[in-house]
């Protein structure tokens, strides 16, 4: 392994902070930096022996805590116990003891990369230029030019993680015909347990794709993430709901409410337990959900950087990623999209760049796991009126970057009164539906929202109602409602 002598382009004490780091905080910080960081970015020997041994460890147990033991252990099963003299032990010990705290783990990470990326194409620019000391004249102009070139691009490919060339479009179409015939699907993406939702999408949410929910404040969006997210769960498929607002306690309330359709004010106050028939419906909603793949985390007054690296480890620890290094079936809901605090957003940045800034990261994680995202925004007060693109709070950039904008909004009167009072309270517009179908201008979704029961349900479209569609033979191509969608 190669190692400089010289200081240039490195930084020592960051070193040491990223291995206190691991040291400290174990896996936490671990899966912080492991995406960004291996053992060459390290200039120091010591150092990225050091490294290699806790990645040996965790990833083997990322429960075990990393002990000098430990370390002797990993490092004699790495075929480099010889390395750990006095001194070396010496230096462990000392990088043990180096002060950091957690949220500046990665930051450090960030920076030895980047001097990595710098070293790399300091000996790539070295090494081209020995080859144009032998130029002898008579070679194309093309050529001398594309000797610079092919090294840089070689370099910022591999930094982009660009591992193969482009192939032919259709090169194996068949192939992936023939999958599709012997194992069909029923649904593209992850139904959200709204059908008419899901249709007009395109089939749920998609792997890789950012889904974003718009309303005014006080519609109800969280009991709307609620329902969505629990209804996933229920699948098998792991959800992370990351709320920058709401406790743990209050979701657990309104599901419990949503589930046994208990009033969600007698479970927060314990009245339940009156009732014997009331308590044993509650009680049974709760073993239902006890072992769902359902997890939260309450992250206000995060940085937008620790909420994304909770994201992360969720998704390496909990979820896994499959053999191409993508995430396995999962959601993450991230209720909702505000202006944050984050060590990359500068003081004079203004709010549209700040919230651009967050969608573009959020945007960039889903297609490098290939996770399905669904978030939240405050609509204008445009969007009390209106049902388009307009009424997007902050920035442009959550339009061009979502696969999906969908506004959630409380019906007006006039529309209650035409569609009658049993078909719902709220309604859902699909405004873009990038992989999906879509509904008719003016059309939209009806839904109920039981405010008491914290449940959300899904109703026929307008445009069902207005043409009397009850099922497949009517031309409802929803499918047939086999019971009353408010019930």
């Amino acid at each position: 392994m190669y190692f400089r002598k010289i200081n240039m382009l490195s930084d020592l004490p960051a070193e040491r902070a990223i291995l206190a780091g691991v040291f400290r905080y174990g896996s936490e910080a671990y899966y912080d930096v492991c995406d960004i960081i291996s053992e060459s970015t390290f200039t120091d020997e010591s150092n990225s022996v050091l490294y290699s041994c806790m990645k040996h460890v965790l990833e083997v147990d990322d429960t075990r805590s990393l002990d000098a033991p430990t370390m002797m252990s990993a490092a004699k099963e790495l075929g480099l116990s010889d390395f750990f003299n006095s001194q070396e032990v010496q230096h462990m010990s000392s990088v043990m003891k180096f002060p950091v705290l957690l949220p500046n783990v990665r930051k450090f990470a960030a920076k030895v990369r980047k001097l990595e990326i710098a070293r790399m194409m300091h000996d790539q620019l070295e090494l081209t230029q020995e080859k144009y000391l032998e130029i002898k004249g008579d070679e194309p102009i093309a050529k001398i030019l594309g000797m610079a070139e092919e090294g840089v691009m070689d370099i910022t490919s591999m930094v982009a993680g660009e591992d193969e060339s482009p192939t032919q479009m259709f090169d194996d179409v068949e192939e992936h015909l023939e999958e599709l015939c012997e194992t069909p699907v029923d649904q593209i993406g992850i139904s959200t347990g709204f059908p008419r939702y899901d249709y007009a999408i395109g089939g749920g949410f998609r792997k890789g794709t950012v889904n974003v929910i718009g309303a005014r404040p006080k519609t109800g969006k969280t009991l709307l993430a609620d329902n969505m997210g629990i209804n996933i769960a229920k699948q098998g498929i792991p959800v992370l709901n990351l709320d920058t607002e709401m406790r743990k306690e209050d979701h657990q309330h309104r599901m419990m409410a949503m589930l046994s359709q208990v009033p969600i004010n007698d479970i927060e106050t314990g009245a339940f337990a009156k009732n014997p028939a009331t308590k044993k419906k509650v009680m049974d909603a709760a073993r239902e959900v006890n072992n769902l793949p359902y997890y939260f985390k309450s992250i206000g007054g995060a940085s937008f950087e620790e909420q994304t690296a909770i994201m992360r480890r969720w998704i390496s620890r909990v979820v896994g990623l499959n053999d191409k290094g993508k995430a396995n079936d999962c959601v993450i809901i991230y209720d909702y999209l505000k202006l944050m605090d984050s060590a990359e957003i500068k003081g004079d940045m203004k709010e549209f760049q700040i919230l651009g800034f967050m969608i573009t990261a959020l945007h960039n994680l889903s297609l490098k796991y290939e996770v399905p995202i669904l978030t939240f925004i405050q609509l204008n007060r445009d969007g009390i009126t209106k049902e388009s693109t307009d009424t997007a709070s902050g920035s442009d950039r959550i339009i061009w970057l979502c696969s999906n904008f969908t506004i959630y909004k409380r019906k007006s009167d006039e529309e209650i009164a035409k569609d009658g009072p049993e078909n719902g309270n709220r309604k859902l517009v699909p405004v873009i539906a990038r992989h999906g179908e879509g509904l008719e201008p003016g059309d939209y979704i009806n839904a109920e929202l039981k405010g008491p029961y914290a449940k959300v349900v899904e109703g026929k479209t307008a445009f069902e109602l207005d043409n009397g569609y009850d099922n497949d033979s009517d031309g409802d191509y929803f499918g047939d409602d086999e019971d009353v969608p408010f019930k």
